[in-house]
């Protein structure tokens, strides 16, 4: 498959904007670190002020802040549809969701409520910013099986956001609803599955196929998975309302079990098949995440089968730490490493009309041994967490320092290619 293949690269960007949310990311990532080293507690119970610090430290700091840096690329290279004043969307949103995330973290670490109503107005205008502008890119875009994850994956962005502030607002202390367990779940359920999940599977289809030289996805996966998992995500937060609400929310669960195992599946297969057979770092953090996403799925039935097992502490923590940390996280990890080499190589030859020989190649752009090691970091912390979820007063430590290198690493790799892009002429703007 040729990489322009379908592209409208006429349209992209300036490397400024999406690379401002790339360098940002692995600072959360850091943050994260530090948290665990500071407070084991993270690691021991998903409901300690330092373990909700932590989640949303992942999930807005690095992963949100990374997929809304793709986005600004992707909608109009692959959607053929540029975003509306993107040069304001990209650098409001930016400042709005660094500015809201550490609000939340310190809310939730004990700043209280003023910190969490900071965070609630900053959150939500970054997002609604960034909602509409990316609205109005969709509804211009050229109809195909990523642009359909992409807006399924803004809707339940969306639904993430408005229960978001819901469940801030009750926290702070303003309001009690009955059944609070029911909007804390829709949230986890809409930010992890559908906001997260669907956008990687989304974007899969394009990048995979693209920079991995496989084969493409088959099309009737792109065509009914994305839409099949939002329907079950509606069904699973309604399933509490419902009549038989065990039985529908079993068979709901079920359903994202088994898309997302089809998801990952057959993206191995996909990359088993893969022309190009060099080593390729990338691929060993598609395949860490895909891994990770199949491992979440026996998890999950062992709880199933294993009722004191889904009753344990340890049960959504491993969870947890599978699915942001094994299989968002790596996968993300990997596309940064595709896309920032891709950017700056594209945008100087776009700038300078270099001849081949004179700028960088895309592989040179980040030195394969720094990204080696990086991988390395991150493979060791990924396992250090999942133990740490088990014992974590002796883990915990060991677990956030490979992850404070890792992070720290990622940052030093993506300045790299920045500098390379740099030291050759190229402009950011």
């Amino acid at each position: 498959m040729s990489m322009q293949t379908g592209l409208s690269f006429e349209q992209a960007p300036p490397f400024a904007l999406p690379l401002r949310f790339f360098l940002t990311a692995p600072l959360y990532l850091l943050a994260a670190a530090g948290l665990i080293v500071l407070a084991p507690a993270a690691l021991a119970s998903r409901w300690t002020p330092p373990a909700l610090a932590l989640t949303h430290a992942l999930t807005l700091g690095f992963l949100a802040m990374t997929m809304l840096g793709a986005l600004l690329q992707m909608l109009p290279v692959v959607a053929g549809a540029a975003l509306p004043a993107s040069r304001g969307v990209a650098r409001s949103t930016h400042f709005l969701l660094a500015a809201g995330t550490a609000a939340l973290m310190a809310g939730f670490l004990g700043a209280g409520a003023h910190a969490l109503a900071a965070a609630m107005i900053l959150l939500g205008c970054g997002f609604a910013v960034f909602l509409a502008a990316t609205a109005i890119g969709l509804r211009r875009a050229v109809a195909s099986a990523t642009v359909t994850g992409m807006r399924l994956a803004a809707i339940s962005l969306g639904l993430t956001l408005i229960l978001g502030i819901a469940l801030a607002t009750m926290r702070a202390g303003w309001w009690t609803p009955v059944k609070d367990e029911i909007f804390i779940a829709a949230h986890v359920v809409f930010g992890l599955f559908g906001w997260v999940l669907l956008l990687v599977i989304g974007v899969a289809y394009q990048v995979v196929p693209m920079f991995q030289i496989t084969p493409p996805y088959p099309p009737r996966l792109m065509r009914w998975l994305a839409g099949v998992m939002l329907g079950l995500l509606l069904l699973r937060t309604m399933a509490p309302l419902l009549p038989a609400a065990a039985g529908i929310a079993l068979f709901a669960e079920s359903g994202l079990a088994a898309g997302g195992l089809a998801f990952a599946l057959v993206t191995l297969r996909l990359q088993s098949r893969r022309r190009r057979k060099l080593p390729d770092v990338t691929l060993d953090f598609w395949r860490v995440g895909m891994a990770s996403l199949i491992a979440c799925v026996a998890v999950w039935l062992l709880a199933r089968l294993w009722p004191a097992w889904a009753g344990s502490d340890a049960y959504p923590l491993l969870l947890g730490v599978l699915f942001i940390g094994g299989f968002a996280v790596s996968v993300v990890c990997g596309m940064l490493y595709k896309i920032v080499p891709f950017l700056a190589w594209f945008h100087l030859q776009a700038q300078l009309q270099a001849r081949a020989g004179s700028i960088p190649t895309m592989k040179d752009m980040i030195a394969e041994r720094a990204r080696r090691w990086q991988f390395r970091l991150h493979l060791g912390t990924c396992m250090l967490l999942v133990a740490a979820t088990f014992w974590p007063a002796l883990l915990a430590v060991p677990a956030g320092t490979t992850l404070a290198l890792s992070a720290l690493l990622l940052e030093l790799n993506l300045l790299s290619a920045v500098r390379r892009f740099s030291r050759h002429g190229g402009r950011f703007s």
